[in-house]
């Protein structure tokens, strides 16, 4: 079919010019507009008598109001005895309800507004906010209202924030990235520095609810609150509003204006963390950075970009696209408003090239100075930071944020008008003098996190290494008395007794393997679960549990090279907690104690006497192989009847209890049938067993992960 003439000779000048336009000699000639002014709809600014400072600002787009109050006083000023009370706090505020209701209370009455009420906390500040419909905005604020000025801290909800946090200081070392960024914080602001604390359990357990009470009543006043409101409302109501709840609201002691910490950053070297269950090596370089109000801040953002900012990056191309050493890295001089950021230079890489990626890192810097960043590199980068800028403010919301910050920490309040300007007026020179400044390769504390055996070269070949110690240390009452490091007469013969009565040293030692069918009861508030358990054991460290049915049923692994659960044609790793706390109840088993009675490593000191029930027991502290625990034993019979020893579950660390009874023979080895557990105190379920066998024939393949199995949903790895 014939094309019209028009038709026909618009496709031959395309065919001719487009190419000509495009060629590399002419694309840049395209004429490209300036971007247009930035001026963003700037919110309403009110201050009243008292001292509160409301920003309002109108959004008639969708029929919603959104409000966020911040309070002067975050984690930054807590006690160091109660680090982690903060975060606790910004849960319990919510969770515990007001003196009216009860969290739960409150919840079910905005979920039935499809509404929200939450609270939270930083570094420098706390927080309180809602989002609701315009038609809602009434009684949602009134709940609002009540949280802010009569919240009760309910002690259910405590305990229940503790045990969360228990949780999660137990599993803080599961994955590389979070100890990479954790020590690195450590490095660059100091162990000890309220940026870089971190909770521990005695920390954690230490906050009560007082500490709740006299934290709220020490820093909630309405002069130590910024309240910003945004959405569709009429700013003249919403005022009259607010100054009907808040205007007779009386002024509290001002909260500290001005950040009076002390950084005191590592020594430039080498820092490591050793971890043998990964193949991957987790870098940070790090010092101390500036604040926001630098002059030299524009230049800083412009050289973070060029050099470490995105794909287009002197990192991201010479090392991960040319040489292929990382699968992510970048960096920069980081900035923060009222206190130092921190300079840090990240990078991702496997095992074998960990030197060499650290070497290629330094290679970068030094380049920084015979190969100066390019026109061209800065001209991409401030086209990248000002094509990207109008992204982070592109909503009334996001605006209303940026200007609350600065209110906040008392900077202009044309500071965010100002920021394209500054980045615009960015020179090579500006970019080049900061790079010189502030990023020195000597000046950096270097941490690597990573599996040693595999690095390509020893990391103390780059110089002296310091090993960083990540040990979580155990919740107060596990610290009992200082462990025996030998055993004494009393404690000896009780152990010998023990092993006589259930065999013999020789009967147990024969015993490598045992295959045991019981059933476990689980102790839960809506009624008691049982589940059949058919579990493997290979001393001294492998376990195959197939928990419930076997169509249907899950079943854990633990071996020296793996650590697995899987449910059907699923599976994930372990975290390496509970993979270690799993190897940990295999070696606490009676029989494995009893094979090393001899044993020089094993200590058994008796420590005094304990009543149980009609019978006083004689107590031993058992230690060796990485166990400590103590049997209860009665002198009559020599059996344990109870056994006490300190373990990690789902909910966090726990001081455990073990009742041992029914005892049988099993092909002359005498064993406790029935076990009846209590986990802090209260009853936690029993195990019931129904058949033991010894060294049972075993399927090498039973202890491995199988090939083609997809990840648990849900779940989270341990790597």
């Amino acid at each position: 079919m014939k094309r019209p003439l028009a038709v026909a000779f618009t496709l031959f000048l395309a065919a001719i010019l487009v190419p000509q336009l495009f060629s590399q000699d002419n694309w840049q000639q395209i004429p490209i507009p300036p971007l247009p002014a930035f001026r963003p709809q700037e919110p309403k600014r009110i201050q009243f008598p008292n001292g509160l400072v409301i920003f309002l600002q109108e959004d008639h787009e969708l029929p919603l109001i959104d409000a966020t109050a911040r309070i002067r006083g975050g984690s930054r000023s807590e006690p160091a005895g109660k680090t982690g009370m903060l975060d606790m706090y910004g849960e319990v505020w919510r969770t515990g309800g007001t003196k009216g209701q009860t969290g739960d209370q409150l919840d079910d009455y905005l979920e039935a507004r499809a509404a929200k009420v939450e609270t939270g906390s930083n570094d420098d500040s706390t927080t309180i906010s809602l989002s609701c419909l315009k038609a809602d905005f009434d009684d949602v604020f009134k709940v609002f209202q009540d949280l802010l000025q009569n919240p009760e801290f309910r002690a259910d909800k405590l305990d229940l924030a503790q045990k969360e946090y228990f949780d999660a200081i137990s599993r803080r070392n599961d994955d590389i990235g979070e100890i990479a960024s954790r020590e690195s914080t450590k490095l660059a602001y100091g162990a000890q520095n309220p940026y870089a604390r971190q909770a521990e359990y005695t920390t954690i357990a230490a906050v009560t609810r007082q500490d709740f009470v006299d934290w709220h009543h020490a820093h909630v006043y309405p002069n130590n609150i910024i309240l910003g409101i945004v959405g569709d409302f009429d700013s003249a109501q919403v005022e009259a509003k607010l100054r009907q709840a808040f205007g007779n609201w009386a002024s509290g002691p001002a909260a500290p204006r001005k950040d009076e910490t002390r950084f005191e950053p590592a020594k430039p070297g080498y820092y490591l963390v050793a971890k043998d269950d990964v193949n991957q090596s987790n870098i940070r370089m790090v010092a101390l950075g500036v604040r926001r109000d630098n002059p030299d801040y524009y230049a800083l953002t412009v050289f973070n970009e060029a050099f470490g900012g995105g794909f287009a990056s002197r990192l991201t191309r010479n090392i991960r696209t040319e040489k292929g050493l990382a699968y992510s890295v970048g960096g920069g001089v980081g900035t923060a408003f009222d206190h130092p950021g921190i300079l840090r230079i990240s990078m991702g890489t496997k095992s074998e090239s960990t030197v060499e990626s650290i070497q290629a890192i330094y290679d970068e810097i030094d380049k920084l100075s015979s190969s100066p960043i390019t026109e061209q590199e800065i001209r991409q980068a401030k086209d990248a930071i000002l094509n990207g800028f109008v992204f982070n403010f592109d909503s009334s919301d996001k605006v209303l944020r940026e200007r609350m910050a600065y209110e906040f920490y008392g900077y202009p309040p044309d500071f965010l008008e100002k920021y394209r300007a500054g980045i615009d007026k960015v020179q090579p020179a500006d970019v080049q003098r900061v790079a010189a400044k502030y990023l020195h390769k000597d000046q950096l504390a270097v941490l690597v996190v990573g599996n040693t055996s595999e690095f390509d070269k020893p990391l103390s070949s780059l110089g002296q290494v310091t090993n960083v110690d990540i040990a979580i240390p155990p919740p107060a009452g596990a610290q009992q008395s200082e462990k025996p490091t030998a055993s004494n007469p009393e404690g000896k013969a009780l152990a010998s007794a023990v092993v006589a009565a259930m065999g013999g040293e020789e009967k147990l030692k024969a015993v490598h393997s045992m295959q045991i069918e019981f059933t476990q009861t689980q102790k839960r508030p809506s009624g008691n679960v049982s589940m059949p358990v058919h579990v493997l054991i290979v001393f001294p460290d492998s376990m195959r549990a197939q928990l419930g049915e076997a169509q249907g049923g899950m079943t854990v692994v633990v071996s020296p090279t793996a650590g697995f659960l899987a449910v059907g044609e699923r599976s994930q790793d372990l975290p390496p907690s509970q993979k270690a706390e799993t190897t940990a109840q295999i070696k606490r088993d009676p029989v494995y104690i009893g094979q090393h009675l001899n044993d020089p490593s094993f200590v058994f000191a008796a420590s005094g006497t304990e009543q149980i029930g009609d019978v006083e027991t004689r107590v031993v502290d058992v230690s060796g192989d990485g166990i400590a625990m103590r049997w209860f034993v009665d002198p009559k019979t020599s059996r344990i009847l109870r056994e006490t020893y300190q373990a990690i579950g789902p909910n966090g660390p726990f001081q455990g209890q073990t009742d041992l009874s029914d005892w049988r023979s099993v092909d002359g080895v005498m064993l406790p049938f029935l076990h009846t557990n209590q986990q802090d105190g209260q009853d936690s379920g029993s195990s019931q067993f129904t058949s033991v066998k010894f060294n049972p024939a075993i399927d090498a393949k039973l202890f491995e992960r199988p090939a083609d199995t997809k990840p648990v949903p849900g779940a989270k790895s341990g790597h």
